[in-house]
């Protein structure tokens, strides 16, 4: 069965480049085109697994998912309550 594939052109910095070729030589994939598909197939995933922030459930946990603050105004929950004098 003959499949019809569309052209992309693309125009790329040089930085796009070089994270393409560490793509590529990570997953020992030999053509650009290839390499490419890959990345696009997967960025796809990975926004499917993304939680639907306008639900109760995408809501859920979504705190938990982000980094802790490396420098918190309070230490612990007694200081946050405490009164400063």
């Amino acid at each position: 069965m003959y499949r019809y594939m569309s052209q992309i052109n693309l125009n790329a910095d040089p930085k796009f480049l070089r994270d393409l070729a560490r793509l590529m030589k990570a997953k020992g994939i030999r053509h650009k085109s290839e390499a490419i598909r890959l990345a696009v197939g997967e960025a796809a995933r990975r926004l499917e697994r993304r939680p639907d922030p306008s639900t109760i459930d995408g809501l859920l946990g979504l705190g938990t998912s982000a980094p802790l603050n490396p420098n918190p105004k309070f230490r612990s929950r007694r200081d946050l309550w405490e009164t400063r004098r």
